[in-house]
């Protein structure tokens, strides 16, 4: 095999950022189908790509009716419809790579994890953070036995007060029914990101949050509907008018403003604004997921992690303390800092990617998934992908065990 085929489902954000790696990395795939409901994203990657017109669907179910044309799929629906293709084109014998999170129930996960292992196919889910420098740079230091062994670790989720609003208030993941609970769209990337740190299995966990502040009861009492036509806007820093026309004033054209429209003008977006889910009061939504977490876990070895998510500061990379019996890791992801016991010094490595051909979103993360994943079918080298079948459901299950803890309030013992 020259070069791995391609289909890609899903021709969103998520789609188009591995489809555009494919257009950056022509020895290693060629994009050869498509399936996507909107015209407009559907044919950016036509054209881009130069997709015949049989391989060109509405809908993937049309996909798997025909007979496999292609290696390995790439999955990036929607949240809560990732189930169901993922075992169809199991079943068909594709090799995937599925956005995350896997699935929203724990019966499907266990469902895609069944297929996968029954139809003996590569298949990788979309956890960056294991992908990036950073990660495999800490990972390093850690295996080498530098800080010794680990007894606990402290992470921390910067979501981003308005990368909370975009996505978690105004946007596709701020309801429950429409896409899943807080800590597993956002968050099961920093979950599946402590187990692979930790290499053992999650026995216990706890947590708490809740939907704290983009509540109705928290309006400000002259705030309109609309942000364009608010009397409060000026004084809010969730105003939509100051997260959006900044990009748009600067002729910035991808994330965050193409997912409010095609059209990303000034104009364009201004429009979008006025009549738009984007453009409406932060405390007029009708979202329900949490904006603030945190997740108490037990590991086998009576090792110990806390991880919290929260919506509230400047979004930035993740934040993590690993604690070990002969010294201390603090990293940022970009910059690593270890501290050893024994000789009480410091020593800080910097981690650039900017020097690294990696050079996607997610600190690095998306290019390094998409590389392994492709060489891992070209090569037939499963150790390319960083996490196994059983691996990738052990993280889903501290996910579902941790909201289980937050509904009940109580500890889940997994």
């Amino acid at each position: 095999m020259n070069q791995v085929k391609v289909l890609i489902i899903g021709a969103g954000n998520r789609g188009q950022t591995y489809a555009n790696y494919i257009l950056r990395h022509h020895e290693l795939a060629k994009v050869v189908g498509v399936a996507e409901p909107r015209q407009f994203h559907r044919e950016k990657i036509v054209q881009s790509h130069n997709i015949p017109e049989q391989n060109i669907f509405d809908d993937w179910k049309e996909v798997v009716t025909r007979d496999k044309f292609a290696d390995a799929v790439i999955i990036a629906t929607q949240d809560n419809i990732h189930a169901e293709p993922a075992i169809a084109f199991a079943e068909k014998g594709y090799h995937i790579l599925l956005e995350k999170p896997m699935a929203t129930t724990e019966e499907e996960c266990r469902l895609i994890i069944e297929a996968v292992e029954r139809n003996k196919i590569y298949f990788s889910v979309c956890h960056v953070l294991r992908y990036t420098p950073f990660t495999q740079r800490l990972k390093a230091i850690i295996d080498s036995g530098t800080i010794g062994e680990i007894v606990n670790i402290q992470h921390l989720e910067p979501v981003g007060y308005w990368h909370q609003a975009h996505s978690f208030v105004r946007g596709n993941w701020r309801k429950e029914d429409e896409s899943s609970f807080m800590l597993m769209t956002k968050s099961c990337h920093d979950l599946d990101w402590i187990r692979y740190i930790m290499v053992t299995h999650c026995r216990f966990v706890s947590s708490f949050g809740s939907l704290n502040h983009f509540r109705k009861e928290k309006k400000p009492t002259n705030a309109s509907k609309r942000c364009l036509d608010c009397a409060a806007e000026p004084e809010c820093p969730y105003s939509a008018k100051k997260v959006y026309l900044r990009f748009a004033e600067k002729n910035h054209k991808s994330w965050p403003v193409d997912i409010l429209t095609s059209d990303t003008t000034v104009k364009g977006v201004t429009e979008a604004l006025r009549t738009g889910p984007y453009g409406r009061c932060v405390y007029e939504c009708d979202n329900d997921v949490v904006d603030n977490q945190v997740v108490i876990m037990q590991f086998e070895g009576n090792k110990t992690a806390s991880f919290t998510m929260t919506g509230f500061n400047k979004m930035a990379f993740r934040k993590t303390i690993i604690f070990g019996t002969k010294g201390e890791l603090y990293g940022d992801g970009k910059v690593i800092k270890h501290y050893d016991f024994l000789t009480e010094k410091t020593e800080t490595i910097k981690v650039d990617i900017t020097d690294n051909p990696l050079l996607a979103g997610h600190g690095g993360g998306d290019d390094g998934l998409m590389n392994n994943f492709l060489t891992a079918i070209l090569k037939d080298d499963p150790n390319l992908i960083l996490s196994d079948p059983q691996d990738t459901l052990d993280s889903y299950l501290m996910v579902f065990g941790a909201e289980l803890s937050r509904r009940n309030k109580e500890v889940v013992d997994l």
